[in-house]
């Protein structure tokens, strides 16, 4: 087999860490050859990583599409305002593209890759890894296969750690909807596309609440709290959200000592990347992290803060075929994980996608229990990464999609949480299928 030269556009923690990363493990199946990365310690990372030549490394995106076509493909994963153009300029250039969700962050720019795509004949995928991986391949083989039954309600629950929430949402690059997307595009357009896939029904219409309740300077445990943690905060030993206690004593993570076999006080730096990478541009090493707090947006206090997105918001729908389906999304978990609950006709399905998977389904018949429980990995979203990235090259060798997204089939997602933003802003209830001519004419 010959490799499939790839092109990557970003280099950030999904572009090197997790995308670039499948081409180290599988070098018989791509070889980045190029990267476009205006950080020059990204770009060198993973220039050397991938034995990328000087002439083949650029600080902009539009230097690299501006010579003749150089790879098979390009991988872009930059910041989501940034997904845009870079998209339409490799797709006009003749490249086929795998795209970091969600595509773009407004509604009219996702029609315009859809569009751009289709008109230049280019694959054009999105980076929906929750579908390659193991756990929602079985959700979707149970409901599809009928054995629950038709299905009449749907409860998902997108469980936001706390940590996680603090990391990305009120400290990180997806802390403000004007500098990047609402939290319900950046966190759920992955839910909104298993519940499309799964069900195979399109929602005809939708209503959503939520607010940011929490991350607020009058929800600061104290007047006296200092706008960084390592500023002297007077509970920073007792604050769960410490900046200190999360990047350098890992105190969300000691129960991964025990799921890895290790003691409660064991170093866990060796086991973890993200999202330590995210702090110093992959330099992890205590010193340096320890300045990044200092000087950087990862070490503010989360009640001060420039966050505006919200920190949880319920979204209520109908299908076509008359499923009620209600997404939870919420950023006060004790863990990362989704849970769910199916309720058919015949049986109901539990489920929980987290490092350790569980799917019970409850016949209605016999009163048995079929319980399946595995391990499911503490990283790479149970799989998803690598095997989306597997699946993206298939594509490009012999034509194969499922279940991978084309743009067509991604924008179903978008059109969902974009209208699930609009009815939390003005607590209407929208039409989706007047929504979708709307966001196709215009």
């Amino acid at each position: 087999m010959t490799a499939l030269t790839l092109a990557a556009i970003g280099a950030g923690n999904r572009g090197a860490d997790v995308y670039a990363r499948y081409a180290l493990d599988h070098p018989n199946e791509a070889d980045y050859i190029a990267v476009a990365e205006p950080i020059s310690e990204r770009r060198e990372r993973l220039s050397v990583a991938h034995d990328i030549a000087p002439e083949m490394q650029f600080a902009s995106w539009e230097e690299l599409l501006s010579k003749p076509k150089l790879a098979d493909a390009v991988v872009i994963a930059t910041q989501d305002q940034e997904h845009t153009a870079p998209a339409l300029a490799a797709l006009r250039a003749g490249y086929d593209v795998l795209l970091e969700k969600p595509m773009a962050t407004t509604l009219a720019d996702c029609v315009a890759l859809v569009r751009a795509a289709e008109a230049a004949g280019r694959v054009l995928q999105i980076c929906h890894v929750l579908r390659y991986t193991d756990f929602f391949t079985q959700i979707y083989d149970i409901i599809q296969s009928g054995r629950l039954g038709d299905i009449i309600t749907v409860e998902h629950r997108e469980n936001v750690a706390y940590w996680h929430m603090a990391h990305s949402y009120v400290r990180g690059n997806w802390r403000r909807a004007d500098e990047t997307s609402p939290m319900i595009l950046a966190k759920c357009c992955h839910d909104f596309d298993i519940l499309y896939w799964v069900l195979g029904e399109k929602v005809s219409r939708l209503h959503s609440v939520g607010s940011l309740r929490h991350f607020r300077p009058e929800n600061a445990p104290r007047p006296d709290v200092p706008a960084r943690c390592t500023d002297g905060c007077p509970v920073e030993a007792e604050c769960p959200f410490s900046a200190p206690g999360i990047y350098l004593q890992h105190r969300p993570f000691r129960a991964v000592a025990g799921a890895l076999g290790l003691p409660p006080d064991a170093d866990l730096s060796p086991y973890l990347s993200w999202p330590l990478t995210t702090l110093a541009h992959g330099d992890t090493r205590p010193a340096t992290l320890r300045k990044a707090l200092e000087e950087g947006p990862y070490g503010r206090c989360v009640y001060h803060s420039d966050n505006d997105v919200v920190d949880h918001q319920v979204v209520m729908m109908e299908t076509e075929g008359g499923t009620s389906v209600t997404l939870f999304m919420h950023g006060h978990s004790h863990e990362q994980s989704r849970t769910m609950r199916y309720d058919g006709t015949r049986a109901t399905l539990e489920a929980k996608f987290a490092a350790h998977n569980e799917i019970l389904i409850h016949d209605h018949l016999t009163g048995e229990t079929e319980t399946r429980r595995w391990f499911g990995g503490l990283d790479g979203h149970g799989g998803g990464d690598h095997r989306l990235m597997a699946g993206f090259l298939q594509t490009l060798r012999d034509g194969t999609r499922a279940p991978l997204t084309d743009a067509r089939a991604a924008l179903e997602s978008h059109l969902l949480a974009f209208a699930a933003e609009d009815a939390r802003l003005t607590g209407g209830s929208v039409d989706m299928e007047a929504f979708r001519k709307r966001a196709l004419v215009s």
